[in-house]
């Protein structure tokens, strides 16, 4: 059991590698492909819409799919998806083209993003302690392990369409391959027989489970807007507001990724010994610290100590977000997963539209006290995980180690 557990554990890894690389090499092509496309930035702006809204369709549809066929079936199915579907926007000719091709593989990696987040919540439930942020932090792994294949690409003069099929089809050959290691079903979850006798009806307990589930979606809206503001919006910040050059700037964003996987390399064990809620709410307020140094900080010394503190103190808040969705009702992980994922996802599109409709009324840097307040709200709202009734259980004789 335990080695199938294991087994079961890295195959997670692998698929949240898997995810984070198909993502990534469609992110470092993406100047690339505009040239090849000949569209300007802002058509390009709006085609990533497309990009956006097929990821939100694909993790509706994957959520319930995944609960009914299990996510042994779901999880490669649409890994092969989203490999297979890669080569699509190196292909495109024209933003006719680059618009269904982005639609396409955005819906399939919003069915492995899903999928994949179900199958770790099973991980972790069988597990017995908090796993879920390790998954979150091989993500970013694999947006690393895409610039380096596609920064050697380049060099060696390969296409675009070129690089991103290989990705794809090795993608594909792993996906296959790690089939076997996914965990049939989700584990059993037993009551006993005082438990059964003090628990609310089924359909009660199912409206209540549905209210936390929604309540942790506009929490994931919240921080993952934060997200998605500092990856479009903090390299800029430091040029136009702190006037740093163009190479120094693009050091912000970099401070604010590492914190971030440093953070989730770290967050379990932090989970383990203080809980999900101290990590969200503690990390919440650490960010709206971090952020508010950024605001308001004269220096660039000052804006860097922001975003590492932004992105440290955001790291935990996704995964136990979505861990916490996951447990609230094992039988549809995949369906409550989905939303929280979705309307998250809604956020981080929205997070870099929003401040930049609010600096055509405030200067840049101001227009982050809204990631400041949006902190606080998530970190009022943190006690939201400890009603959730399928928290995840503390058992420290669990067999299989870190």
């Amino acid at each position: 059991m335990e080695r199938s557990l294991l087994g079961a554990r890295v195959a997670t890894y692998v698929y949240f590698v898997l995810c984070g690389t198909l993502m990534g090499a469609w992110v470092v092509h993406i100047p690339a492909v505009e040239e090849r496309v000949g569209i300007s930035h802002a058509t390009l702006g709006g085609l990533l819409v497309l990009l956006g809204l097929g990821a939100f369709a694909g993790m509706q549809v994957a959520g319930p799919l995944t609960d009914r066929l299990g996510a042994r079936v779901v999880v490669p199915a649409t890994a092969v998806l989203c490999g297979a579907s890669l080569v699509l926007p190196g292909l495109a000719h024209d933003p006719w083209t680059l618009a269904g091709a982005l639609l396409v593989f955005g819906a399939c990696n919003g069915g492995l993003d899903v999928s994949m987040n179900a199958h770790a919540v099973h991980v972790e439930k069988a597990y017995g302690r908090p796993v879920m942020s390790g998954f979150h932090a091989t993500f970013s792994v694999g947006g690393v392990v895409a610039a380096l294949v596609a920064a050697g690409a380049t060099s060696a003069g390969v296409s675009p369409a070129a690089t991103m099929g290989a990705i794809g089809a090795v993608s594909i050959v792993i996906a296959l391959v790690s089939v076997r290691a996914l965990m049939p079903a989700a584990p059993a979850t037993e009551k006993t027989g005082s438990e059964e006798k003090t628990h609310a009806s089924p359909a009660v307990e199912g409206r209540s489970a549905g209210r936390r589930v929604w309540l942790l979606a506009v929490l994931a809206l919240m921080v993952m807007l934060c997200e998605g503001a500092a990856n479009d919006w903090s390299a800029l910040h430091l040029r136009d507001v702190l006037g740093a050059s163009t190479s120094t700037a693009a050091f912000a964003y970099g401070t604010f990724a590492a914190a971030m996987t440093i953070g989730r390399l770290l967050a379990d064990r932090v989970v383990t010994r203080f809980g999900s809620m101290a990590v969200l709410r503690h990390g919440a307020i650490t960010a709206a610290v971090g952020i508010t140094l950024v605001a308001l900080g004269p220096w660039m010394w000052t804006a860097f100590a922001g975003w590492a503190l932004f992105g440290l103190g955001l790291s935990g808040t996704v995964p136990q977000l979505f861990s916490a969705a996951g447990h609230a009702d094992p039988a549809a992980a995949g369906v409550n997963v989905s939303r929280v994922a979705g309307l998250g996802y809604v956020g981080m599109l929205a997070g870099p539209a929003v401040i930049g409709w609010l600096t055509h009324v405030v200067a840049l840097n101001h227009t982050f006290i809204l990631l400041t307040l949006l902190c606080v709200t998530t970190a009022v709202g943190a006690g939201v995980l400890r009603t959730t009734s399928d928290a995840v259980p503390r058992n420290e004789t669990a067999g299989v180690g870190h």
